[in-house]
């Protein structure tokens, strides 16, 4: 995949999903997802910082798709992941963590972005959203 060019991934915004639910604790790091994914041209961007500012929001209308950091405060983020699993909605764990040691067996399968992200990663993650984010057990 070719790098990024700031100001050109607007255009490039059409297979992108339209409404994505952001699940970061870390405010610099949500700031620095939501405005990538802004810069690639999804439109509502939508970020929680706890497992139940999650739920409350996919209660109050479903995303298209989400990215789940698993790491959230004094919670990890499988509860919302199996919200989103049950409403057949696409997601990306993202996490420092490496092995699968963390992730509970239903969840071992799912795609998973590396923090940091790469923005050429991420770009990847979004633009195939439909298929890729599905590729786990659910």
């Amino acid at each position: 995949m070719k790098p990024i060019v700031p100001g050109v991934a607007a255009a490039t915004s059409a297979g992108m999903p339209g409404d994505i639910l952001i699940v970061e604790d870390d405010a610099i790091i949500a700031l620095d997802f939501e405005q990538t994914v802004a810069e690639f041209g999804v439109t509502r961007v939508r970020v929680a910082s706890s497992v139940a500012q999650a739920l409350v929001m996919i209660a109050e209308r479903a995303p298209d798709f989400a990215l789940l950091d698993i790491g959230l405060s004094e919670e990890k983020s499988f509860a919302v992941a199996k919200r989103l699993a049950v409403l057949n909605i696409p997601f990306v764990f993202v996490t420092g963590y490496s092995g699968d040691k963390v992730f509970p067996p239903e969840y071992s399968g799912r795609p998973r972005l590396p923090k940091p992200f790469l923005r050429d990663e991420l770009f990847s993650v979004l633009s195939n959203w439909q298929t890729a984010a599905q590729d786990g057990p659910h």
